[in-house]
């Protein structure tokens, strides 16, 4: 039956089983992540509902939205017969939307207390990134923070560090702590000899300038390494 209806355009749906309809019924809380997605892709194929279609989509990431969120408009339109540059547009634009939104909610002006706050402060930034990026954040002596900010961007193993870009950030916001936070697209959350080098460098920088260097997170897909829980920032 189900293969049935996955042949059928959804205008031919029972009307308790369209997406569109679904959740101005029952509200978007209602409907799985296909049906949500088959809202934004809009239409399938001659012979693919935009559910199945989804659910195709779905099933080369095995389900998972953090992986998804990691595809780009060409990994769309390349791997997926039915998905032109429109619809993989949409797809995108939704899942930034919700990299944004997770973002918006980590409180910048919040304390930071805990490792667990500090990786929450850039886990909606990084998590689903291809490659490597390098950020800091700013704190107060209340340890609030003053600012985030992106040092740079690298490749897929590493990313470049300019250690006078990192000191300049915080000197200009009169910080008196930092943070750094790097990601890890393989998914491997330990830090690698050249993170050590980079932790060790900006560590005796930054004490030179009466800043200290509070913590330095490690993110892999929704796990975090700490330098600071793991007693190497003496």
């Amino acid at each position: 039956m189900e293969e049935e209806r996955e042949n059928l355009s959804i205008k031919d749906w029972a009307e308790e089983d369209r997406p569109r309809e679904k959740m101005l019924r029952l509200g978007s809380a209602a409907l799985s992540d296909a049906e949500l997605i088959a809202i934004l892709i809009g239409s399938g194929t001659r012979k693919e509902t935009a559910v199945g279609l989804a659910r195709r989509v779905l099933r080369s990431v095995n389900n998972n939205l953090n992986a998804l969120g990691k595809l780009s408009i060409a990994d769309l339109t390349a791997g997926f017969k039915g998905i032109g540059e429109a619809k993989a547009v949409r797809v995108c634009a939704a899942l930034e939307l919700g990299r944004r939104r997770g973002a918006a909610e980590a409180d910048p002006r919040a304390a930071v207390r805990s490792s667990h706050d500090a990786s929450l402060l850039f886990q909606a930034r990084l998590r689903d990134l291809p490659h490597e990026e390098l950020w800091v954040a700013l704190l107060n002596p209340a340890h609030r923070v003053v600012r985030v900010a992106r040092i740079s961007q690298g490749g897929v193993n590493n990313t470049l560090a300019d250690i006078r870009l990192i000191l300049k950030a915080a000197i200009d916001a009169l910080a008196s702590g930092i943070i750094l936070c790097h990601n890890h697209p393989s998914g491997n959350l330990q830090p690698s000899r050249h993170d050590d080098q980079l932790t060790e460098r900006v560590q005796k920088a930054a004490k030179l300038m009466d800043i200290a260097l509070l913590d330095h997170i490690i993110l892999a897909d929704n796990r975090y390494y700490s330098y600071m829980d793991e007693g190497r920032l003496p």
